[in-house]
């Protein structure tokens, strides 16, 4: 083979071996280190990827980077384009017949489930920032709308489906619009699910907060028989639903960053029996069957001469928290943060809850380059060389996924006083260290505030 084509070959084999993060590693180191104007330069340098196959991402990455700029607006602009893109995404059979001789990566990204639903959290967030309730519960009844597609595509018990920390989030917004009967329905699905899918699905149960704020809307609903059961079921008879005098924040804390994607392979062996070939891999102790029905004689003696091969497929890698826990001091009181959603695990489970469908894809593309190899090679044999080395730089998996998220969301609810509040956010790191940042808040009688703080930092994926 000649020097420049070798060259070529080593260079689309390096191209084709970079996962999502590296080939975006000035944005992702940018952003992971608090350079957010850099960061933002960097994808607006990318702008072409609006319109190409990271289209999702390059939107959401973009809303989320201006959101923490305090960009609400902007940031909205660009979380309605996703969301839109995801309503009107529809295969491209081209495409994805196509990714079946290379690999998935060639195909728009059109988002997981979790990060469909997240995008809206950020959406609805914005709004409240801004002040407009209404809108705020526009996004809250959208993300109704996504919740029951995701339970009607999903009946497992044990598949991610419903969300407890949207409800959550749901019963805020309701309760920052003094609608505390859908604050409180709210509230209770939240509570349902925590204590059903979420402690089965990730071992989380509900926050103490939300069950006193399942009491409180219930009290001012005026459901006096919902609030005792519930003063019952959390064990809380002596607890008396209250409103502060003055006004409340709920500040939500995005600590760390979510997981990245990577790639691992697996080798599996064929085994034919009849009209049926097997793919076996003793170290997974799984077998796929694969039919041959429709293939003529000459395809099918190519797939069944094969023995061994390597499938690629994607996996998350997790990037652990820096911070292990947060309080906040105000008015001569302490409270801590609660745990709402683990994203992390959300988006490990996600995958997971797919993996059978992942490995098929796997195992046909991979049968789909074998035969075409094998076929060349007896019409020339330094073509089915060639071809077999494009094949083998090419079985890649997908890596993309939505990388600026935080690792997990905590929440805390602070009574203030009427006028000037001041308050300390403390974050404990290992070994003891501690990390304070100060804010002031000044609050009308009944107004319920809302701050999002973001902590970074976190371990860089090993691959």
């Amino acid at each position: 083979m000649r020097r420049p084509a070798v060259i070529l070959l080593a260079v689309c084999m390096l191209q084709a071996c970079a996962t999502y993060y590296q080939s975006n590693l000035a944005f992702n180191q940018q952003f992971e280190s608090g350079q957010l104007e850099q960061a933002l330069s960097t994808l607006k340098a990318d702008g072409g990827e609006a319109k190409g196959k990271q289209a999702f991402l390059y939107f959401v990455n973009k809303g989320l980077v201006l959101s923490m700029m305090g960009r609400y607006e902007e940031s909205n602009d660009f979380f309605e384009r996703a969301y839109l893109f995801g309503e009107d995404y529809r295969k491209n059979i081209t495409l994805e017949a196509a990714s079946f001789l290379t690999n998935p990566s060639i195909t728009p990204y059109k988002g997981e489930d979790h990060e469909h639903l997240l995008l809206l959290y950020y959406k609805a967030l914005n709004f409240i920032k801004l002040n407009k309730t209404e809108e705020a519960l526009v996004e809250c009844r959208r993300l109704n709308i996504r919740l029951q597609q995701l339970a009607d595509r999903y009946r497992s018990d044990t598949k991610f489906q419903r969300d407890a920390f949207v409800h959550t989030l749901m019963g805020l917004i309701y309760e920052a619009d003094k609608d505390y009967n859908n604050a409180f329905i709210a509230y209770r699905n939240a509570y349902d699910i925590y204590q059903t899918d979420y402690q089965q699905l990730f071992e989380l149960s509900a926050p103490l907060q939300l069950k006193k704020d399942i009491l409180r809307t219930a009290h001012l609903s005026g459901l006096v028989d919902e609030r005792d059961y519930f003063k019952k079921e959390f064990a809380m008879d002596d607890y008396v639903p209250t409103s502060p005098e003055g006004g409340e924040l709920v500040m939500l804390w995005h600590n760390g960053l979510s997981p990245v994607k990577s790639e691992w392979g697996v080798n599996f062996v064929i085994d034919r029996r009849g009209d049926m070939v097997y793919f076996n891999s003793q170290g997974m102790n799984v077998s796929f069957p694969f039919s041959l029905r429709d293939y003529d004689e000459k395809d099918r003696s190519s797939l069944s001469s094969l023995e061994v091969f390597r499938v690629a497929f994607p996996r998350y890698l997790e990037r652990p928290e820096y911070y292990q826990q947060a309080e906040v001091e105000c008015n001569g009181h302490r409270q801590e943060f609660e745990l709402l959603e683990d994203v992390n695990k959300i988006a490990f489970k996600s995958l997971q809850q797919r993996m059978d469908l992942e490995f098929s894809k796997a195992l046909i593309r991979v049968a789909f380059k074998k035969v075409t190899e094998h076929q060349l090679r007896k019409e020339n044999r330094a073509l089915g060389s060639v071809l077999g080395v494009i094949n083998a730089a090419t079985e890649r998996a997908d890596t993309r996924n939505w990388q600026t998220l935080p690792h997990s969301i905590h929440y805390v609810r602070v009574p203030l006083q009427v006028g000037q509040n001041d308050l300390t956010l403390r974050l404990r790191g290992p070994n003891g260290s501690t990390d304070d940042h100060t804010f002031t808040y000044h609050v009308k009688p009944g107004q319920l505030l809302f701050h999002t703080f973001t902590s970074l930092e976190a371990s860089y994926p090993r691959y």
